[in-house]
């Protein structure tokens, strides 16, 4: 790494959520559901074919703001943090019972935290609204953030060792999480809500250990669920990194210490000569305009109680780790957030990582080709014919459509040489696809329906929203080349095309392809997400891979 350039110390600590009843001083925080009505009276949308939206709002796939604001709401600061009451009639307001101690006018809507008078340790309350998944996931952020981002006067003894204990409890009996999969959610939340990303040496946030009563009951669901927040949480640190730091071989080098703790996983890293001797024309075409060569991350999962049933699973992960666009280069709006344009393969680091850690019975490999899209004499260019490992050739059309270059050559390793039953890609792919469904939502491409429905299933049980995408038949001729084998950026609906060049490389094996352009980074932080990159997709691609088991 260039000693010109800041890198983050990594990971970025999260809260500790445990069981144990508090020994000493802590900060309380009471969370209260709205009364009147229950989860059950807000349906989540269907697709026609079957596949769900998840927890995200029906009527709003790009995301209207919701839930608890990322900087908090300090000890002092007696207003609601929730400014949107887009699900709640004008008449609740009217019909809301007062709540003991809270400001006149007070509503526990989900991720609403007011803070209450009295000495140190600070106390609080916080709304859950009606308690579905994504009021518990809004509320533990909430009120994690509360707590973190207090200031130290207002906790008093609460404060030990630099650590901030808080207690977390209902404020009443009825408003107690009544499922495994609501103790979950607000696990998620509270882990998730306590991530702060920096650089700077004096800006990470202080440690919190929050104490929460599970039932015991309960206590498998909400250790899984940590480790789900764990991915997002790791996926969000290498995506976020800033690009000066973050070259291939940085992210290679760095992903292999993040999962050092998740015993069994392998880990293998190839180099710029092994992937010549190698054929991976698509990766060294894309990175060739970069000083910092590229790499090939290889992680494996062959867990010897693997489900025979399950298959095996390849996950590939775009990791472009900084995108100029190259020769057809980007405008400078926005180019900063191209540092997160490995968020897919960041993804599939963190998965890799929480299914060995889960011990999750099912063999899976995880592939991240990793590049630099950068601008130099040694760019290719539109243009250019590139052949990809298999012997395919593209014909390039603009040097920014790289991320579909690169997977084109995993995808096409992965099938000659790993033998998979199932393939994913996930990837920050199109523009078209943030256009085509905000920034909230990801878009699914699949071989066949039942393959589309898992994924999308698997992303409702986790709070990822994802919507079906066609691979539309009359498009597909658009992909053929005159001079190469298939042209790399054919115009028309461009997350649609993208999908269908990709289906070249796939041979006609089970395949889905995960466009997350929109969701991948956040800039209005909501619910448990913050202000960056996002971990989207990490959750997901493991409950894919875990409903495999046994099934």
């Amino acid at each position: 790494m260039d000693a010109a350039f800041a890198a983050p110390a990594l990971p970025t600590p999260l809260a500790v959520l445990t069981p144990e009843t508090p020994a000493g001083a802590v900060a309380v925080l009471r969370w209260r559901r709205r009364d009147g009505r229950t989860p059950d009276d807000d349906t989540d949308s269907s697709t026609a074919d079957g596949g769900a939206r998840g927890d995200d709002r029906s009527d709003d796939p790009g995301g209207s703001e919701t839930g608890g604001s990322e900087t908090g709401t300090s000890a002092t600061d007696s207003s609601e943090t929730d400014s949107s009451e887009t699900d709640s009639s004008e008449t609740d307001e009217a019909a809301t019972p007062v709540v003991e101690g809270a400001p006149p006018g007070w509503r526990p809507s989900a991720g609403a935290v007011v803070a209450l008078p009295g000495e140190p340790p600070a106390s609080w309350l916080v709304g859950v609204g009606e308690g579905r998944a994504r009021d518990w996931r809004s509320a533990g952020a909430a009120a994690v953030r509360a707590v973190r981002d207090a200031p130290p006067h207002a906790l008093g003894d609460a404060v030990a060792d630099g650590t901030r204990s808080a207690l977390l409890r209902p404020d009443r009996d009825e408003d107690r999480p009544a499922t495994a999969d609501d103790w979950a959610a607000l696990a998620i939340g509270v882990v998730l809500g306590s991530h702060r990303f920096t650089v700077r040496p004096d800006g990470a946030a202080p440690r919190v250990r929050v104490h929460l009563d599970v039932p015991a009951e309960h206590h498998d669901a909400v250790e899984r669920a940590v480790e789900l927040a764990t991915a997002t949480a790791r996926a969000r640190d290498l995506a976020d990194t800033p690009s000066g730091a973050k070259s291939p071989a940085w992210f290679a080098a760095t992903a292999g210490e993040l999962v050092a703790d998740a015993r069994g996983l392998e880990v293998t890293v190839r180099d710029e000569d092994w992937l010549a001797a190698e054929g991976f024309g698509g990766v060294l075409a894309v990175g060739g305009g970069s000083s910092r060569p590229p790499r090939l991350l290889e992680l494996s999962w062959s867990p010897p109680d693997a489900d025979p049933a399950a298959g095996h699973v390849v996950l590939v992960g775009k990791g472009i780790t900084f995108d100029t666009g190259g020769i057809s280069i980007k405008p400078n709006a926005g180019m900063a957030d191209m540092r997160t344009d490995c968020a897919g393969g960041a993804a599939v680091v963190a998965a890799l990582r929480a299914l060995a850690r889960l011990r999750v019975p099912v063999r899976v490999t995880g592939l991240v080709p990793l590049a630099e899209n950068h601008v130099s004499g040694s760019s290719y260019r539109p243009g250019d014919l590139v052949r990809h490992r298999g012997g395919t050739t593209t014909e390039v059309t603009n040097t920014d459509a790289e991320g579909r270059m690169v997977l084109a050559d995993a995808i096409a390793y992965a099938l000659e040489v790993l033998g998979p039953d199932v393939v994913v890609d996930v990837a920050t792919l199109t523009g078209a696809m943030k256009v085509a469904l905000g920034v909230r939502t990801g878009g699914v491409f699949a071989s066949d329906p039942a393959l589309r429905a898992a994924i999308v299933d698997a992303g409702a049980a986790t709070g990822e929203a994802w919507w079906p995408m066609p691979l539309s038949a009359d498009l597909d001729p658009d992909v053929d080349s005159t001079i190469a084998d298939v042209r790399q950026a054919p115009g028309g609906p461009g997350g649609i095309a993208a999908a269908l060049f990709l289906r070249r490389f796939t041979d006609g094996q089970p395949w889905a392809h995960l466009d997350i352009a929109g969701p991948a980074r956040c800039d209005s932080p909501h619910e448990e997400v913050a202000k960056g990159a996002t971990g989207f997709a990490a959750r997901t691609l493991v409950e894919f891979v875990a409903g495999r088991a046994g099934s």
